[in-house]
């Protein structure tokens, strides 16, 4: 039996219309123009994973300032169900966590997981990310509407009150 190959690929106006159905399929909430026009933008920050050649994944991600520290806030990571468990996920992840490591100037990565959604809290866990807060009332129009805000810190946030050592 062959192995599957996973690979990651550019989003591009002609595949567009595949992550909006992925989205649609794996995410409870729906993402406007908009979102889909920044990732047209995002270059490496946005991924199709394949499977086999056939779409089952993907990866958006932007890039956000917070004094005067950028980090990397995920905002979609899925995998269509019958694919998870097959390391498709960890394969997006792993692309993102190397993209702020070469590029060296990140503060942290974040994101929000609905409270709920237990398997992806243990997944992220797995690669040092930590629950750093909830924010109730988070989603519209889905229960729980709770989210756990996610973490994983980087470098230190330099304080400028201390003499460096």
């Amino acid at each position: 039996m062959t192995r599957a190959t996973i690979e990651l690929g550019d989003v591009t106006p002609h595949n567009l219309q595949q992550l909006k159905r992925l989205n649609q399929v794996v995410f409870p909430v729906s993402y406007n123009d908009k979102f889909y026009k920044d990732i047209l933008e995002a270059g490496e920050l946005a991924k199709l994973a394949y499977y086999n050649d056939i779409v089952v994944g993907a990866v958006c991600c932007r890039i956000d300032v917070l004094d005067g520290s950028r980090r990397l806030y995920i905002m979609t990571l899925g995998c269509l169900a019958p694919y998870r468990k097959r390391g498709i996920g960890a394969k997006m992840l792993e692309h993102v966590l190397n993209f702020v490591e070469k590029d060296g100037d990140f503060h942290s990565i974040f994101l929000h997981v609905q409270v709920n959604n237990q398997s992806a809290i243990d997944f992220y866990k797995k690669f040092g990310f930590e629950i750093v807060e909830t924010k109730e009332q988070y989603y519209k129009r889905i229960e729980p509407a709770d989210a756990h805000v996610l973490m994983k810190l980087l470098r230190p946030h330099k304080n400028l009150s201390e003499p460096e050592k």
